[in-house]
């Protein structure tokens, strides 16, 4: 579904990812770690297609579309959805009416009353988008956009990010939802016959690991210093950053 080729990727002449490569199949849900300024937030952008995040080498391939340099919008029609860490208010324009938004330009017809039901979140349909909203109600405008969207390559860029213990269950589950998409998987079905049998593809960053309590992650990398490296069940990954933190990762890249 998505591919990335040596790509190098700079901000303001200062280069933030140095020839990253990585491949995420169709169903696949592939888990980044790294240390704060390691180029994990800039790979999610460029993968959106900011502008700031300007591509001087490599590729980006989508479900077979070159999008190196396509426009936001372009990407977003093709179906690659994002949540942000820390999104922008937008006075003026209602929740109720952006969730329609993303709907309707992905060809499709929603019931916002409804979905919002789903994340106990009808009262907030007529405020402005994150206006006054707490790190929770956040999350949860987040995904609403998705579901409204339906995305077949999601990004989550530290979806535990200002979420409460008792609101992270309900964040939880709407990702594994999400991830899953149309799929109801069967009662006993075996984890390799569920990745099968998804379509819809994930590429998130965590740095907690608790939304790995909700989601079925087939992979995870390090990205450190613009460099992916340690690639391995992002469990295990998780419990050795854990014990030894990334210091290792600046051995092995030595």
């Amino acid at each position: 579904m998505l591919q990335i080729e040596d790509l190098h990727v700079s901000i303001e002449d200062r280069e933030v990812l140095k020839g990253l490569s990585l491949e995420i199949k169709p169903g696949e849900t592939f888990i980044l770690f790294g240390p704060n300024g390691s180029g994990k937030t800039s790979l999610l952008m460029t993968l959106m297609g900011f502008a700031n995040y300007k591509v001087t080498a490599g590729k980006i391939t989508f479900n077979g579309h070159d999008i190196t340099h396509a426009p936001i919008y372009e990407r977003a029609r093709l179906g690659i959805g994002m949540s942000f860490q820390r999104p922008p208010t937008i006075h003026g324009l209602k929740t109720r009416h952006l969730v329609t938004m993303c709907a309707k330009h992905r060809n499709r017809d929603v019931d916002a009353e409804e979905l919002a039901h789903k994340l106990n979140f009808a009262q907030f349909l007529e405020r402005d988008i994150n206006s006054g909203f707490s790190g929770g109600e956040i999350k949860r405008s987040e995904l609403l956009q998705l579901m409204a969207q339906k995305p077949s390559l999601l990004l989550f860029d530290e979806p535990e990010s200002g979420v409460d213990l008792e609101n992270m269950a309900l964040i939880g589950n709407t990702v594994r939802d999400l991830l899953n998409g149309s799929l109801r998987p069967t009662p006993n079905a075996s984890m390799k016959e569920l990745r099968s049998q998804r379509s819809t593809s994930g590429l998130i960053i965590t740095h907690t690991g608790y939304i790995l309590d909700y989601i079925l992650a087939d992979r995870g990398q390090v990205l450190y210093d613009g460099v992916l490296c340690c690639e391995s069940n992002p469990r295990a990954i998780l419990e050795h950053i854990g014990k030894f933190g990334y210091k290792e990762c600046v051995r092995c890249l030595k």
